[in-house]
């Protein structure tokens, strides 16, 4: 079995995520190569979404949104992100029975699942061909608040304004079947997570199944019945551990050169389970966040593929703070980019 070297594979999900070569495609294609981007800060996507686009202009995204051709909700790992339209359904009903698990947990004193559908039901009822904020949600069901709503039962979308680069409060919620129709939301479970593992093995793969799961987030049981429903391929870490990928995916040169890349704030590719399998991020510059426990939560800036520093718009221009000091070239080349992201702010 072929073995893949800790620089195989971060040259592989630099390439998936479209970070070794900024891309063409239109954004909901985009969103399907990548395997959709996290959007809990609304300017992560676009900033995701220039540092992955040539040429992508904010107004692009927010005009993507209101013409629904894409969209945002609470999906993979309980968290909001932003997908096609196309992957929304799949995706909603791979993750449901997940979404719902962990309302029972959080919520145990609105009652078992039999009051809680009850409640997203209401909502249901309420919000029918129309919009509703998350505090018009709360006060139908007598929440008081703080963390997901017992609404979120059943598939709500987050709609423009709320959630874009001008409005960045998320809080206006439509029913997802109203906002883009009821096609594909009768799919089978099994369909539809088969469709999230392959669209996470594209985006991130190759991979091993428990990481697959962390970053779908669904069950280990889950996954690895829908890896035995699907065609792959099979390789070995350096550490003898099984990965999975699809087939005919890129699986660059791991001497393939990495230009500087600017990242969001909670960008995925920054998530723990990369971190270890493509040493995207080094351990002791973790000192150097301020909250060293998810270097997620940091805009960061790569260099040869690897987390370098952090950045901030600041005074009206990006400024970067490397980890340690980088030669003359590297920085004229960081500049240059920050630059550019300025100009994108701007």
């Amino acid at each position: 079995m072929t073995v893949l070297t800790e620089r195989h594979l971060n040259r592989a999900l630099l390439a998936r995520q479209q970070l070794l070569e900024r891309g063409t495609a239109s954004l909901p294609k985009t969103l399907e190569r990548i395997g959709g981007i996290q959007a809990q800060y609304a300017p992560s996507m676009y900033i995701g979404l220039w540092t992955r686009l040539e040429g992508f202009e904010r107004d692009q995204l927010t005009r993507a949104l209101e013409r629904r051709t894409v969209v945002q909700g609470t999906l993979l790992r309980i968290t909001i992100h932003l997908v096609s339209a196309a992957d929304w359904w799949p995706f909603a009903v791979a993750v449901r029975e997940e979404r719902r698990k962990y309302l029972l947990r959080a919520h145990k004193d609105h009652g078992d699942a039999r009051k809680q559908a009850a409640s997203g039901r209401k909502i249901r009822k309420r919000i029918a061909g129309t919009t509703m904020t998350q505090a018009e949600m709360r006060e139908l069901l007598g929440e008081s608040g703080g963390g997901l709503s017992t609404a979120t039962w059943f598939d709500l979308v987050r709609v423009p304004p709320s959630g874009t680069w001008e409005r960045r409060r998320a809080d206006i919620h439509a029913a997802a079947e109203d906002w883009l129709g009821r096609d594909g939301s009768d799919m089978s479970v099994d369909d539809a997570v088969d469709h999230l593992v392959r669209s996470t093995l594209r985006g991130f793969g190759p991979m091993g199944a428990p990481e697959v799961a962390s970053f779908a987030g669904l069950t280990k049981p889950t996954v690895d019945a829908s890896l035995k429903r699907l065609d792959l391929r099979r390789f070995e870490d350096e550490q003898g551990k099984e990965l999975v990928d699809l087939l005919r995916q890129p699986l660059p040169d791991p001497d393939t050169p990495a230009p500087v890349r600017f990242l969001p704030m909670w960008d995925a590719t920054m998530l723990l389970p990369a971190i270890k399998r493509t040493g995207i991020f080094r351990e002791p510059h973790r000192q150097a966040l301020a909250n060293s426990s998810y270097p997620q939560a940091s805009p960061l800036f790569l260099v040869d593929g690897v987390a370098a520093g952090v950045w901030q718009f600041k005074d009206g221009r990006v400024q970067v703070d490397p980890f340690e000091k980088l030669d003359r070239a590297t920085m004229r080349e960081l500049r240059d980019e920050a630059d550019r992201l300025t100009d994108f702010h701007s």
